[in-house]
């Protein structure tokens, strides 16, 4: 690749002779201009103002343009006594933590290549001090006539650098978010989740501009003389009042059944439950949706809710058995100890009646002699 600027990296007392590369580029298709008469191409011309004249390129200067139209010329020279000190020099100023950088601030990326043998040790020095570090260096850096902001961070076995919009160029967001008070429902949230769940991760390399593919096959088709010309379909523009549950709902099911999830079999049936539609003639069904579908958070707590009331009803009950076993057994024991009795009173009358015997038993003795 080739490279745009030639420069070091100023690392405290280390030097590092390094090349900047592009690390992006543009496939953007650009069109010409072209007369619709003849097919011939236009063509800007730089003409002064003053004397209507085309003015060449190598007399064409700078200036800066006043309040009041005024122009004041400014050279190269002039430009170039100014006291730059990052003119050639990467100057790393500090290492901070990746998040700590807005990725509002982000701007053109390139690629650090260390320029020469005796740069590879120093290179790979740096480099392996932001990876174990997992910091990222700011620097400053003058490019095509001015200084700039940078951030040198690691990729692969290579330093990146973004270049990084100053501070004071980042607008504040006045007057961008809805100035309307709004209030989102749980259940809304819920859905929310569940779509975002659902349409879960992408591989950021397996995706690609479907419109440059489309403009370059009619450039071919036109090219071969075999394009027709068709009118393009374009969906109505937004502006109606949707029912939000229901257009979640929707959403959810559609995701779940492009990845072919098992219960995408009855979205079919549902979806035309689920037709978008003013929110007026759907108040009762967007109030009654969080009850038919419920997110992720509702489920558990109903789960919750019914295993708390089953814990409660088997612990009364398991309670109740054991009062009635007590009282059984309390029971049994009045009982045993009522036996008990009668049988000692049974024993005492018999030793009575034993003792009545033997009295009587001489007696007959004694008559009988």
């Amino acid at each position: 690749m080739r490279s745009i600027w030639n420069g070091a990296i100023s690392f405290g007392l280390v030097s590092i002779p390094i090349k900047l590369v592009n690390a992006t580029e543009s496939h953007s298709i650009s069109f010409r201009q072209i007369h619709l008469e003849d097919g011939g191409r236009i063509r800007y011309r730089k003409v002064c103002e003053l004397d209507g004249e085309e003015v060449p390129g190598a007399e064409i200067g700078k200036g800066y343009e006043e309040a009041d139209g005024s122009i004041i010329p400014i050279t190269d020279e002039d430009l170039a006594q100014l006291p730059i000190a990052t003119a050639r020099t990467i100057e790393i100023m500090s290492f901070v933590p990746a998040d700590e950088i807005d990725p509002l601030q982000m701007d053109a990326a390139y690629y650090l290549a260390a320029n020469g043998a005796t740069a590879a040790k120093p290179y790979t020095l740096l480099r392996e001090a932001l990876k174990r570090s997992r910091k990222v260096a700011i620097a400053k850096y003058a490019l095509r006539g001015r200084e700039r902001l940078g951030m040198l961070r690691v990729v692969d076995d290579v330093i990146a650098m973004h270049g990084l919009l100053w501070p004071d160029e980042i607008r504040a967001p006045e007057g961008v978010a809805p100035e309307a008070d709004v209030t989102v429902r749980a259940a809304e949230l819920d859905l929310a989740d569940a779509l975002m769940a659902t349409l879960g991760e992408v591989e950021l390399s397996s995706l690609h501009d479907d419109y440059r593919d489309a403009v370059e096959a009619m450039i071919a088709a036109k090219a071969g003389g075999a394009f027709e010309p068709s009118e393009a379909v374009v969906e109505p523009a937004g502006g109606q009042v949707i029912d939000l549950m229901a257009a979640l709902e929707k959403s959810v099911k559609a995701a779940k059944a492009s990845r072919g999830e098992a219960d995408a079999a009855g979205a079919g049936t549902a979806d035309a439950e689920a037709e978008v539609t003013p929110i007026r003639g759907r108040k009762k069904t967007a109030a009654a949706a969080p009850k038919a579908v419920g997110g992720k958070k509702s489920t558990a707590a109903s789960a919750k809710k019914t295993a708390s009331g089953t814990a409660k009803k088997t612990a009364g009950a398991a309670k109740s058995t054991a009062k009635s076993t007590a009282k059984t057994a309390k029971s049994t024991a009045k009982t045993a100890k009522s036996t008990a009795r009668t049988t000692k009173s049974t024993s005492a009358a018999a030793k009575k009646t034993v003792g009545s015997a033997k009295k009587t038993t001489p007696a007959r003795k004694r008559t009988s002699a």
